[in-house]
């Protein structure tokens, strides 16, 4: 079994001048962030934009991921709903999950269950899926945060629950989630701002937007704190403040976009609404910080 470890990317889809995938530009992103040695791939994630994708969509995004990839880095797919029994569903017929190593799965948004119905939840997701499941919390998103309790619940009734993607900006709940774990449980920070601080109490990687951009900086922070080197991880993480700040100040995946497009990696930094992209002003400051 996979263990999840290092840095991933949560991958963004680049759309072309008519809102459709952009196969080239995908297929460009994929070989750049494997060149800059990321350990592995995230796919149909939030950056992804999948909420605004189709099933066929999905379905082909992932496989021209798969196919690039060609099974040099492990992958996570993106499956996740407030609906129980749709996600469960896809979990267990769709064919293009067979190119996968895991799964990530958002905690359910709108419907705000209690931690009883975020627990019953994954372990349906966790009785059918085929591939071990990364838990999902970012309740800025979901409007429901994913308790440490409740995780270590999970991990030690459903032995193929094997990670948490923990994207809720509380340092005390990631503390906790430390103290909590099972042996062999990956903990990985959601949020790039925050990943130093969170490796330095005991996480083991990241699920990074900022890899997409810069992949060997991302790569060479998270080594270097797992090693222990963390005078250098620290003027890395001081390093990438800046670039970091603007991705997400209008906005994911507007801000990441708008800086692959300004490094060349994709054609476009379109998005389909109700996402928009970024101001001028802003994509100029982030073309200046991608230039230096």
């Amino acid at each position: 079994m996979e263990r999840w470890t290092g840095t991933g990317v949560a991958l963004v889809t680049p759309f072309d001048e008519h809102l459709e995938i952009d196969r080239a530009s995908l297929k460009g992103l994929v070989e750049y962030v494997i060149a800059g040695g990321v350990d592995f791939l995230v796919v149909l994630g939030t950056t992804a934009e999948t909420a605004t994708l189709n099933a066929g969509e999905r379905a082909e995004v992932a496989g021209i991921v798969a196919e690039v990839n060609g099974g040099r880095v492990p992958m996570l797919a993106g499956v996740g709903g407030n609906n129980t029994r749709e996600v469960a569903c896809e979990l267990a017929a769709s064919p293009w999950l067979k190119d996968f190593q895991g799964v990530l799965s958002i905690t359910p948004c709108y419907n705000k269950p209690n931690q009883e119905g975020l627990f019953e939840h994954f372990r349906e997701l966790a009785a059918v899926s085929p591939l071990p499941l990364c838990l999902y919390n970012v309740p800025g998103r979901s409007g429901v945060n994913l308790c440490p309790g409740t995780v270590a619940r999970l991990a030690d009734e459903c032995p193929n629950i094997v990670a948490v993607k923990e994207a809720s900006g509380r340092f005390d709940q990631a503390t906790d989630l430390v103290r909590g774990r099972r042996e062999g449980f990956s903990l990985l920070s959601g949020d790039d701002a925050l990943t130093l601080p969170l490796l330095s109490v005991g996480f083991d990687g990241v699920i990074s937007v900022l890899a997409n951009v810069v992949p060997e900086a991302c790569v060479r922070l998270v080594r270097s704190a797992r090693e222990g080197r963390w005078e250098e991880a620290r003027e890395m993480h001081l390093g990438l403040a800046d670039l970091c700040r603007e991705l997400f100040e209008e906005g994911n995946p507007a801000g990441v976009k708008a800086a692959l497009h300004a490094r060349g990696i994709i054609r476009r930094h379109a998005l389909r609404l109700p996402l928009t992209p970024v101001s001028g002003a802003l994509y100029e400051r982030i073309r200046e910080s991608v230039s230096r």
